[in-house]
């Protein structure tokens, strides 16, 4: 997994079983593959453990043996989603309009990653002084921002102790693990992200995207593999349009987009999702830059 955080998601079914996944790769399904957990990843640790319980119900066994996790991939906060919210609703009364994010605190995770005040997975698993003082500093300039922002800095920290004995096993240099992989013993590397191309922070309908790249760029920043490195490259192309949250989306169908919406909304996307013809211009564009081998339709 390249990017994001579990503010996107991939259902997949399995002999009949349905899994639903937002922070796992999908390939954790399969109990001969490796699944990594890329730098370019945000993690809500709370999320990922609560998807792992949901998935354990429905048959996945031994994630945890299967599950490498980057040590560079940055942490999202509890109080990262409530200030997701926070500005969704300071945009609204600003600008009379939001971006419809999904509120997981995916933007505000990002904005700290650049501002180099986020903290990594590897910082947590460090001295946990050295990270609970730079995790006050970072709340503490939040709640500067946002005077109403109630966080409780104790009980996270608390928390995230927890988790980091829960994950040390599973957390290794990212970097050396990718190259191991592409060096040693011959592989099949398949990379997964998520959202699409228009949601791409470079060269999607900006502002309506998300934080980071999605498209065949983010493999080389999102996991450390070098650009030669990089084979077939394969655009998938739906029959129809999707589109979550916000944004221009000229060939929206309103009726089929609230069915679709309501069976989202039950999957577990829990957002705005609107459904529409397929717009091939939009397709025309995206294949400019995503450099694909092959195209493939599906329906």
């Amino acid at each position: 997994l390249l990017q994001g955080g579990n503010n996107a998601g991939h259902t997949v079914v399995v002999d009949g079983k349905e899994y639903d996944f937002h922070l796992f790769p999908s390939g954790i399904i399969n109990p001969k593959a490796i699944s990594f957990i890329g730098n370019g990843v945000v993690i809500h640790l709370p999320g990922l453990f609560e998807e792992a319980e949901k998935n354990e119900k429905k048959g996945l066994k031994d994630w945890e043996k299967r599950l490498i996790i980057s040590d560079r991939a940055h942490i999202v906060f509890d109080f990262h989603q409530a200030v997701d919210g926070l500005q969704e609703v300071q945009r609204q009364a600003q600008e009379g309009k939001n971006i419809g994010t999904t509120k997981k605190g995916i933007g505000p995770t990002y904005s700290s990653k650049a501002a180099r005040t986020g903290l990594r997975v590897c910082d947590l698993l460090a001295d946990f002084d050295e990270f609970s003082s730079r995790f006050k500093n970072l709340a503490q300039q939040y709640k500067s921002m946002f005077p109403n922002l109630e966080i409780d800095i104790d009980g996270q920290l608390k928390k995230l102790k927890g988790y980091a004995e829960k994950i040390r096993p599973m957390v290794r240099d990212g970097v050396y693990f990718m190259y191991e992989a592409l060096h040693g013993s011959p592989k099949k590397i398949l990379v997964e992200g998520a959202n699409a191309a228009l949601l791409d922070i470079d060269f999607g309908t900006y502002p309506f995207v998300t934080s980071s790249n999605c498209t065949v760029g983010g493999v080389c920043t999102g996991l450390g593999v070098p650009p030669q490195n990089i084979g077939e490259v394969y655009g998938v192309v739906k029959a129809y349009t999707t589109r979550v949250g916000i944004g221009a989306f000229p060939t929206e169908q309103i009726n089929v987009g609230l069915t679709v919406q309501h069976q989202m909304c039950r999957a577990g996307v829990g957002n705005d999702f609107g459904w529409g013809a397929r717009n091939t211009p939009t397709l025309t564009h995206a294949s400019t830059w995503c450099a694909r081998s092959r195209l493939w339709g599906s329906c």
